[in-house]
C-alpha cells in the first residue's frame, strides 16, 4: 500500500515539512492542502519539479476531506510566533484553527501530527475536537528540543551527535525539563565524563530552551530543523520502526499525569505513540516535570475560560 502523508498549511513549517519528507523518502504519495489554494498549488508545482533529485513520490494538493485517505495527517495551520512572544500567547488562534480541522478529521483511521505551536495544548485540542484515541493524535513535541540539546552537548564534548542521549520531557516551551541525570555519551552518564561540569547545566539548559526566540528574533520563525524533525517521525511511524521518541500526546497515567498533554519517551510506530516510558529522573527533575504539567494544566484552563 502507498504511504500518503497529507500536510494541511504551506507556510515555512509546512513547505519545510514536506521538503524534509519527500528527500527521506518516507512518502510514497504527499498531498497538500492550505486555506490560500494558489499556494498549495504552487508549492505542489515547486517540488515537483525537484523529482528528479529526491526518492519516487507523487505531490499533489488536496481537500481537508481528501487527507482522510491519509495514513498520516501532519497540520502545521496556524500563524507562527511574533519577536519576544511565548508559544503559549499564540494559544487562542490557533486553537480556534486546529479545532475547526480536528471537526473535519473525526473518525479518521490515520494519526494526525500536531506541529503547530503551541503544540502540546493544541495536541489536546485536536484530540479533543477529533474523538481520536490519544495514541493517534501526536505532537511533535520535545523532539526539537532534544535535539538541539544533543547538539549543544555534542559541540560541547566534540563528539559526534549520534553518541550523545539525552532528553527533555514536559512542555515544548518555556517549562521543559532537561534530564541531565539519565544522560548518557557512548553507555558513560554524562555527569562522569572526563571534564565535564555540571555547574554548566543550567546554561545550557537556558541556551536549549530559548533557542527557538533566538532563530525567530534573525529570521522571523523556525522551520528547517522542524522538517527535519517531523520528517523523521513520519518515517518512523511509516516504517513501523517503533522508535522511542520524546513526542507529546494526551497521557494517560504515565508518572501519574492523566487528560494533559505534554512530552514523554513514547514508542512510536504505525499505529501512533502505542507505550509511553516513564524515564528515570531525580527528585529535581520530577519535581520540574510536575510545575511544566501545571503550565499546560493553566493554558488548557484558560482557553476553556476557566
Amino acid at each position: 500500500m502507498d504511504k500518503r502523508v497529507g500536510i494541511i498549511g504551506c507556510g515555512w513549517v509546512g513547505t519545510s515539512v514536506a521538503s524534509c519528507t519527500l528527500q527521506s523518502g518516507a512518502a510514497d504519495q504527499l498531498w497538500l492542502h492550505d486555506l490560500r489554494t494558489e499556494l498549495a498549488e504552487g508549492e505542489a508545482m515547486d517540488l515537483r519539479h525537484g523529482a528528479a533529485f529526491y526518492p519516487r513520490c507523487q505531490v499533489q494538493t488536496a481537500s481537508i476531506e481528501q487527507m482522510r485517505e491519509a495514513q498520516v495527517v501532519v497540520v502545521a495551520a496556524g500563524r507562527g510566533s511574533k519577536p519576544g512572544e511565548s508559544r503559549l500567547d499564540l494559544l487562542r488562534d490557533n486553537a480556534r484553527i486546529v479545532t475547526e480541522i480536528g471537526h473535519t478529521l473525526a473518525g479518521f483511521a490515520g494519526t494526525v501530527v500536531l506541529v503547530t505551536n503551541p503544540v502540546d495544548v493544541l495536541t489536546q485540542v485536536m484530540t479533543e475536537a477529533s474523538g481520536l484515541p490519544p495514541e493517534r493524535v501526536l505532537g511533535t513535541g520535545t523532539m526539537l528540543d532534544t535535539a538541539r540539546l544533543r547538539q549543544t552537548l555534542g559541540q560541547t564534548l566534540n563528539l559526534a551527535i549520534q553518541s550523545v542521549h539525552a532528553q527533555v520531557v514536559g512542555e515544548h516551551g518555556d517549562s521543559e525539563v532537561v534530564l541531565w541525570s539519565g544522560a548518557r555519551v557512548g553507555g558513560v552518564p554524562l555527569r562522569d565524563w572526563p571534564g565535564w561540569v555540571i555547574a554548566d547545566e543550567p546554561a545550557i539548559a537556558t541556551a536549549v530552551r530559548q533557542a527557538a526566540y533566538e532563530v525567530i528574533a534573525r529570521k522571523g520563525a523556525t522551520n528547517h530543523a522542524i522538517g527535519l524533525v517531523t520528517a523523521n517521525l513520519l518515517r518512523s511511524m511509516l516504517r513501523g520502526e517503533r522508535r522511542v521518541l520524546t513526542v507529546s500526546r494526551v497521557q494517560q497515567g504515565a508518572l501519574g499525569l492523566h487528560d494533559l498533554a505534554l512530552s514523554l519517551p513514547t514508542v512510536v510506530g504505525r499505529d501512533g505513540g502505542v507505550q509511553v516510558m516513564a524515564p528515570a529522573m531525580d527528585e529535581t527533575e520530577r519535581a520540574a516535570l510536575e510545575r511544566s504539567a501545571q503550565v499546560l494544566r493553566q493554558a488548557m484552563a484558560s482557553l476553556r475560560g476557566g
